[in-house]
This record gives structure tokens, sequence and C-alpha cells, in this order.
């Protein structure tokens, strides 16, 4: 009997092993456990650093204009005391001080102007922004622009905190001019953990929350290292108005995608309807369908794998393209060893390498897929977003097959957007 026990237990834990055994081994290459960067271990070549950029989480390129989009925090240290996406609520009061700001990046100049806020005095605690085309206006003359905000929530008797009870905030910017002119802010109690926005238009939008439990704790680790732990969802918001007095005036809300893990950053993609939206612990760019009517469920028709975790996901679209020569594809930045975050997140000193992914659909079916940005956290921290600007070919893009573009990164804890160039 005692052999036979010793025999089912033994054939019970290879069971287990052999089921665990691609979910944990997929969890170390995701988290990046087994990842090393030996000193020096950074990206190659020429790197730009883009000045006053400090810890600016998205990004966003308006072709129609050729000029990049962020939020940035600015200062160099609230976010290792106040950032409720690490679940870091340390410092209410200094979140409800917080400034953050937009920023215009030139990609020809490399340098980024703060934009001046009309009709708007914070805090603005940065995150995920969307940027559309004025629909009233000429393209490429002006934009409305989404952007999350962390603010503390405000008790009775006036002291702020102890939890986050993060918004929207919606602005308006002429292209070329110097402000960004607030429209309202955007509050639903389906707005939880608000991760990234994806406007369909001025009033129909998309947010992810990226966690059910908003607190560190065993439940929280659970929702981040178990794929299996699909709690988050992505929520349509719908505005009746855009003149209100109120962040809650006018605002409706549904689930439009659940049982998603992580679901974390989202961007737009080939078309109106493709909905790009990052599944982060998880280290999936899932490609999704808007409903056509605009009051249905999202649906998901394909996924792509990558080897880190997946925050902001964009599409490049080759201005270049020919019909046997096209660049265009998608890019997906995150944490190369996120598996540190937890004991990095309050260290300014800190380094939290980074990995690029790019990809390209293959004639034949699935997808290529190449790695083309590294860094061990020196140059920068945190990826959570790139963007790509195609050089002219003409203009020192390199001809034929092969071809160049700047690469534009950026982190939520790094000191600085970079741009370098890289083959495509």
């Amino acid at each position: 009997m005692r052999l036979l026990s010793l025999s089912l237990l033994g054939a019970l834990l290879a069971y287990v092993v052999y089921t665990a055994y691609p979910s944990i081994s997929r969890a170390a290459i995701v988290f990046g456990a087994l990842r090393k960067y030996p000193h020096g271990a950074t990206v190659q070549g020429d790197v730009i650093a883009i000045p006053d950029t400090v810890h600016c989480e998205d990004l966003h390129y308006h072709a129609p204009s050729g000029t990049l989009f962020t939020a940035c925090e600015d200062d160099p240290e609230a976010r290792f005391k106040w950032f409720p996406p690490l679940a870091n609520f340390d410092n209410p009061e200094l979140g409800s001080k917080s400034r953050g700001s937009l920023h215009v990046i030139d990609p020809k100049t490399m340098k980024s102007q703060r934009l001046k806020f009309e009709n708007f005095d914070g805090p603005f605690v940065t995150h995920g922004i969307d940027v559309i085309p004025d629909q009233e206006r000429p393209d490429g003359e002006a934009v409305y622009i989404f952007a999350i905000n962390h603010v503390p929530e405000s008790q009775p008797s006036g002291e702020k905190g102890p939890h986050a009870r993060s918004q929207l905030e919606l602005f308006h910017h002429v292209i070329g001019s110097s402000a960004a002119k607030h429209i309202r802010s955007i509050w639903h109690p389906l707005i939880k953990t608000p991760n990234d926005v994806f406007a369909q238009s001025v009033t129909s939008i998309y947010v992810t929350n990226d966690h059910k439990h908003r607190h560190h704790g065993f439940m929280r680790t659970i929702e981040d290292v178990y794929f299996g732990a699909k709690w988050t969802e992505v929520v349509h918001i719908q505005l009746e108005s855009l003149a209100v007095a109120e962040a809650a005036a006018g605002v409706t809300g549904n689930v439009a995608l659940s049982n998603i893990h992580n679901a974390n950053g989202l961007g737009h993609g080939r078309s109106n309807r493709e909905i790009l939206i990052a599944s982060c612990s998880s280290g999936l760019l899932y490609i999704g369908q808007l409903p056509e009517d605009g009051a249905g469920n999202i649906t998901l028709v394909d996924s792509i794998e990558v080897d880190h975790v997946a925050d902001n996901p964009a599409y490049f679209a080759d201005p270049y393209a020919t019909p046997g020569n096209d660049k265009s594809g998608f890019l997906e930045t995150g944490l190369a060893r996120a598996v540190d975050l937890a004991k990095n997140m309050r260290d300014p000193a800190a380094k939290d390498p980074v990995m690029v992914t790019y990809m390209k659909p293959i004639l034949s079916g699935g997808w290529e897929k190449r790695v083309i940005l590294e860094d061990d956290g020196t140059k920068i921290r945190t990826g959570s977003a790139a963007v790509l600007v195609a050089i002219d070919p003409a203009e020192g893009g390199s001809a034929g097959p092969s071809r160049q573009a700047w690469l534009f990164a950026t982190g939520f804890m790094s000191n600085n957007i970079i741009a370098t160039k890289v083959d495509l």
C-alpha cells in the first residue's frame, strides 16, 4: 500500500510538473528571470537623449503634423513616492501637488516643447495618452489629447488619499501653438485602475483597467504572475457632452472586453476598427476589432507573443512602402527584467533593462519578430512605449530592401526619451 501511495504521489507530481512547466517557463522568459545584463550592455549606435522628458509613460506619432506627443511627470522625484499603477501610495499630498505636462517633440530638431495648459491647474499624474484629429478642422491642423490622470482622492476633511480617484483629462491642441486647452475631466465607476486610453472619436473612448487588486499583497502578486488570472478588462466610455463642469456628468460606460490578464497599453492598428491591446505580464499583444456601431464588444482576432512584458503597443505605417518592400509593422515595448521592478520602483538610481520588439506579418502566415532595441537600463529605464519615424530613402535612409527609421523610446521611470537609428 505504501509503495502504491508513493507511486500515485510520484505520478501526481509528474503530472503537475508536466502541465505547469510550459507556463512556468514562459513566465520566466517574460519576466526576464534568467536574463543577464553585464556592465556596458547598452543600446549600440548613436543615442540622442531628448531634453526635458522626465518620466514619460506613453508616446504617439502624429503623422499629419510630423510630431510626437507624450505626457511627462516632469518632477524627477514624484513618481517614486506616488504612482498608483505600481501600487505606490506613499505620499498622496505630493501626488495632489503634481503638475505633469503634455509635450510635443519635433523629430527633426529632437527638441521637446511643454504645452501650456489653459483652463487647467492640475493635479496631473501622468500615464497613458491618445491623440486623435479634430475632425472639424483640416487634417493636421488640430488634435484632441486624452490623458490618464491618477489624482489622489480627497477626504471630507480635505486630507488627500490614501487611495487614488483616477480619471481622464481631455485637451485640445492647435498644431504649432504652445498651448493645450482643457475641455473636460472624465470619471466613471468602471474606471478603476486605468492604464491607457484609445479614442475612437472625441466622444467614444476605450480604457484599460490593469489590475483588479490595487494594493500590494498576495492576490496582486498572483494577478501579476499567474497567466490564468484574467481579471481585468477594457471599458467603453461614451460622452454625451464636452461642455460640462463635473467629471462624471454625461458619462456612460460598459465593459467591452473582459477576461484579460493584465490589460495594459492600447494602440491604433491598421484600420479605424483595429485596436491593439497589451496583456502585460503575459507578454502578449492582442489584435482586436471594434464593433461597427461603436456599442458592442471588442472581438479578438489574433495575438503575438513577445519575450518581455508588453506595455504600450504601436503600429508603424511605412510611408515609403512599395508592393515588394513594405516595412509596416507593430512595436511592443517593455521591461526586460520585470522580475526586479518591485525592489526598484522606489529607487531613483536603479536600472531596469528595456526591450523593444518589431513585428511584421509573414505572407505565409504568422509574424516575423525582431528585437530592435535592448538596453541594460543605462540609457533608458523601464521601457513603456516606442514609435518609429521613417527616414526618407532620398535623404539618407538606406535604399533598396533595407531601410532605416528613427526609433523613439520612453519609459515611465526613465530620465529621458531617447532616439536612435534602427534598420527595418
